[in-house]
C-alpha cells in the first residue's frame, strides 16, 4: 500500500532564504553580471575625458583680460598698479594688458574695436586713471566695473605700494567652517547614493519580467507565500549589488592610489582632503551601508511590484519611468533640505520612505545626534515590509486571479508521493 507523504510548508522566512540563495548564485555566476560590472567604467571614462576636455576649453574660452588703451604714461600706471594688488586680490581682478593696435593708433576707437571683434578682450579701458571708462558687453562691464575702479583710484593714491600689514591669529576650526566643509560631504554622500541605487535597482525588474516570461513566478507562487518571494528577490539583488560595490570600491582604491595625483589635478577634487562628518568617518560609512540597504530595498520593492504587473520588457519601461522620475524628485527634495535641518521641509524629507535615506544621510554628515537614526532605519524598515506586502497582494488579486483559497489549491500539485 502506497502512503502518501505531505511535506510541511516552508515558513516564509525559509522561503524567502530559499529564493534569495538561488537568485543571487544565478545572478553571480551568469555571464551578463560580468557585463554589469564592466557597465560603469566606460561612462566614467567618457564623463572624465569630456569634463577634463571641457575644462579645459572653459579656462581657454573665458577671458579675464581687460585691454588698456590709455595714453602710454597712464597705461603703464594702471598696468603697473593691477600687478601690486593682484597678490592682495586674487580671482577677483581682472588682468590689465595694454592694446597693441592702440598704441599704433593716435585714433584709436575702442568701440569699433570690441564691435569688429578683434582680440580676445572681455573690454576695453580707456579714458585716464581720473577718468576710467569701460567698452564691453553689460555683462562685462558689470562684472569688472568695480575691480577697475579699484585699480585705478589705487593708481591715483600718493603711496601706491603701502599697504598695512595684517598680523593672524589661527583658529582650528569655526562654526561656520565647520558647517560649510560638512555641507560638501553631505552632497557627495547624497549624490553617491542617488547613483547607486538607481544604477543597481534596475536589475530586480529585469530578474522578475524573465521569470514571469518562463511561467518560473506562477510556480514559485503556488509553492510558497508571493511576500516571500519579493523578499527573497529584494535581498538576493541587494547582495549582488553588495558584490558589484566591492569590485568598483576595490579598483577605485587601486585607481586612486595609482593614479591619485593625476585625477585630484585633472578633476580639482582630493577624496582626501573631504571634510569629516559629525559622526565620524566610521559611523558614516556604516551608516551609508544601512542607508543605501534601505534606499535600494525602497526601490527595490516598488520595482518589484511593478514588474509583476507588467506583461513585457515595453511595458516595463513604462510603468517603471513614473517611479524613477519620482525618484529623482526625492533626491532633489533631500539635497536641498541640506541647508534647512530641523524645518518642515526636512522634516517631510525624512518621513517619506523614498527621501527618507537620503535626508538621514545628509543629517549623518551635519549633526552628531544618533537616536535619530535608530528611529529613521526603523520607519524604513516598515515601509519597506509594507511595499512588499501591499505589492504580494496586488500580485495575487491582478495577475494569479486568486488568493489564498487558489494557491492552496495549486499547492497541493506540489504534494509528492513517498
Amino acid at each position: 500500500m502506497i502512503d502518501t507523504v505531505i511535506r510541511p510548508r516552508l515558513s516564509a522566512m525559509e522561503a524567502a532564504w530559499v529564493i534569495a540563495r538561488r537568485d543571487f548564485v544565478a545572478v553571480l555566476f551568469s555571464r551578463a553580471f560580468l557585463f554589469f560590472l564592466l557597465g560603469p567604467l566606460f561612462p566614467v571614462i567618457v564623463g572624465g575625458l569630456a569634463g577634463s576636455i571641457g575644462g579645459e576649453v572653459q579656462r581657454e574660452a573665458v577671458s579675464y583680460e581687460v585691454g588698456v588703451a590709455m595714453s602710454a604714461e597712464d597705461t603703464a600706471r594702471m598696468v603697473a598698479a593691477g600687478e601690486r594688488l593682484a597678490p592682495q586680490l586674487p580671482f577677483a581682478l581682472p588682468r590689465l594688458t595694454p592694446v597693441p593696435q592702440a598704441a599704433a593708433d593716435p585714433v584709436f576707437d575702442a568701440r569699433a574695436f570690441m564691435e569688429a571683434r578683434q582680440g580676445n578682450y572681455a573690454a576695453i579701458l580707456t579714458g585716464t586713471p581720473q577718468f576710467p571708462k569701460l567698452v564691453g558687453t553689460e555683462g562685462q562691464i558689470a562684472r569688472w566695473q568695480g575691480p577697475v575702479g579699484l585699480i585705478a583710484g589705487h593708481t591715483l593714491a600718493a603711496e601706491p605700494a603701502a599697504f598695512p600689514a595684517v598680523s593672524a591669529d589661527l583658529v582650528a576650526t569655526s562654526a561656520a567652517d565647520e558647517r560649510t566643509t560638512r555641507i560638501q560631504t553631505a552632497q557627495i554622500a547624497q549624490m553617491l547614493l542617488f547613483l547607486l541605487t538607481m544604477l543597481l535597482a534596475g536589475m530586480v525588474l529585469s530578474n522578475l519580467v524573465e521569470e514571469k516570461a518562463n511561467k518560473i513566478i506562477e510556480i514559485l507562487a503556488a509553492a510558497i507565500p508571493m511576500d516571500a518571494v519579493f523578499l527573497g528577490k529584494l535581498f538576493a539583488m541587494l547582495a549582488v549589488s553588495f558584490v558589484g560595490i566591492a569590485v568598483w570600491g576595490t579598483a577605485g582604491f587601486v585607481l586612486f592610489g595609482g593614479a591619485g595625483e593625476v585625477i585630484t589635478r585633472v578633476t580639482g577634487f582630493d577624496i582626501a582632503n573631504l571634510p569629516a562628518p559629525a559622526v565620524g568617518w566610521p559611523l558614516f560609512v556604516l551608516l551609508g551601508i544601512l542607508y543605501f540597504a534601505m534606499a535600494y530595498l525602497l526601490l527595490g520593492a516598488l520595482f518589484l511590484t511593478i514588474g509583476s504587473m507588467a506583461s513585457s520588457v515595453r511595458e516595463v519601461q513604462t510603468l517603471s519611468m513614473p517611479v524613477t522620475m519620482l525618484q529623482l524628485m526625492v533626491f532633489f527634495l533631500a539635497a536641498y533640505t541640506i541647508n534647512q535641518p530641523g524645518s518642515g521641509m526636512e522634516m517631510a524629507a525624512i518621513a517619506f520612505p523614498l527621501s527618507s535615506p537620503f535626508a538621514m544621510l545628509a543629517r549623518a554628515a551635519m549633526e552628531p545626534q544618533l537616536w535619530t537614526h535608530a528611529l529613521a532605519l526603523g520607519w524604513q524598515a516598515l515601509a519597506v515590509v509594507g511595499i512588499v506586502k501591499a505589492g504580494s497582494l496586488l500580485f495575487r488579486k491582478r495577475v494569479m486571479k486568486s488568493g489564498g483559497a487558489g494557491r492552496e489549491k495549486r499547492a497541493k500539485g506540489l504534494r509528492t508521493p513517498a
